[in-house]
């Protein structure tokens, strides 16, 4: 299987963008698919070696996971890497445009799902994220 890329414009500069998508008191604020679930922790360890975790599950408390990362590159404002649990890699990209920042995630798919509904799964997540970025911009 390729890799899946997905992408977003937010309003914001590339600085304040990256700060949105890393720091946990924001992570927790955008980082779920779906309006029935939420992500009531995140821990982030920003550096090469260092961990990302975050809690997903339903609001209902009727299922749930533990998403978890290592990071294996980080160019601090700019774009970061880490690998799954599973081995697979996740790449972040930040790059300022006339229009905002552009948000790029390219990750390697896992084979239970579809390529197709991982896509969509994803990039739901990366619109809450562009969502809550220009609710925090216009503010």
């Amino acid at each position: 299987m390729s890799k899946i890329s997905i992408q977003t414009v937010v309003p914001a500069p590339a600085g304040r963008a990256y700060a949105y998508y890393t720091e946990p008191r924001h992570i927790v604020r955008w980082n779920y698919a779906d309006e029935s679930w939420h992500c009531p922790e995140a821990i982030n360890d920003l550096q090469v070696g260092g961990r990302y975790y975050a809690r997903m599950e339903a609001k209902d408390a009727s299922m749930g996971f533990d998403f978890y990362g290592t990071y294996t590159q980080v160019q601090e404002g700019e774009s970061f890497t880490y690998e799954l649990e599973d081995g697979r890699a996740v790449m972040v990209q930040f790059q300022e445009t006339e229009q905002g920042t552009r948000v790029e995630v390219e990750f390697d798919p896992e084979q239970e799902n579809s390529e197709d509904f991982q896509r969509a799964g994803w990039q739901a997540i990366l619109d809450n994220y562009a969502a809550y970025v220009g609710y925090e911009e216009s503010a």
